[in-house]
């Protein structure tokens, strides 16, 4: 494939990107606009994704995600192995606490709920698989960043630093790097209504002996259920289930 090509491609497949939950429809000449492409190029490019079908086109010339999202989906997590194993745990997790069990993955710097098991009451939860989650609120995205290198970590404290300050979070490096290390050494992270309101989650992370981070595993419940539960118990209880999980991925 030629450099052209290649860029055509990449410029194609950008159109996908634009769709999120406050923009799911797209006519060809706002794609033109956004991608600053001509309106020709645009509708070539909507008429091939729809021709694969990851675009549909409605009746008004709007142009929405397509059937082949949802297919790609079902491949998605019938070929992923952290999802798979991951499973079978979290429903025993489940069936022991009476909580809701999330697992959760990072991807580039996105952390994503790819599977919820649910629990006897389960929660009312805002984000659900596929809905990107702020990356320094809540209890799975911290115990995923605390298992992160001290140069990786870094290389985040640089790029997200006004998301780190309206988090709460230090602003200065040293003292932020000791708030990760802190969780990174106690092994899990209680999230105490940072995320929703009326939510609390306690994560541990899935991490390799050789440390590569597979994602988190959280028990969710109110605030007012997990102020009357055993921590120390509950905590003990997540992350020998994750170490469950991660011992068996490949």
């Amino acid at each position: 494939m030629t450099d052209k090509a290649f860029s055509s491609l990449a410029r194609m497949l950008g159109v996908l990107d634009l769709f999120t939950e406050k923009h799911p429809v797209w006519s060809a000449e706002a794609v033109a606009e956004a991608l600053e492409v001509s309106i020709p190029t645009a509708y070539r490019y909507v008429k091939l994704l729809v021709a694969s079908g990851l675009l549909q086109r409605s009746a008004e010339s709007q142009y929405s995600l397509g059937p082949r999202i949802i297919v790609l989906d079902h491949f998605i997590r019938a070929g992923d192995p952290v999802l798979q194993h991951a499973i079978p745990f979290m429903q025993e997790l489940v069936e022991t606490t009476g909580f809701d069990c999330v697992l959760s993955g990072l991807y580039g710097q996105q952390v994503l709920d790819t599977h919820r098991e649910y629990g006897k009451t389960p929660a009312d939860l805002g984000y659900g698989r596929g809905r990107p989650r702020p990356l320094f609120l809540g209890g799975a995205p911290k115990v995923i960043l605390s298992c992160f290198t001290p140069t990786a970590l870094h290389k985040v404290f640089d790029q997200r630093r006004d998301e780190i300050a309206q988090a709460g979070l230090p602003t200065e490096w040293p003292a932020f790097r000791k708030y990760y290390s802190n969780i990174r050494k106690t092994g899990h992270y209680l999230s105490l209504g940072e995320l929703e309101p009326n939510l609390a989650a306690l994560a541990a992370p899935l991490q390799k002996a050789d440390g590569t981070v597979l994602g988190a595993i959280s028990l969710v419940t109110t605030v007012q259920r997990m102020a009357v539960i055993d921590a120390p118990k509950l905590a003990a209880l997540v992350m020998r289930c994750a170490g469950d999980i991660a011992i068996r991925v490949p």
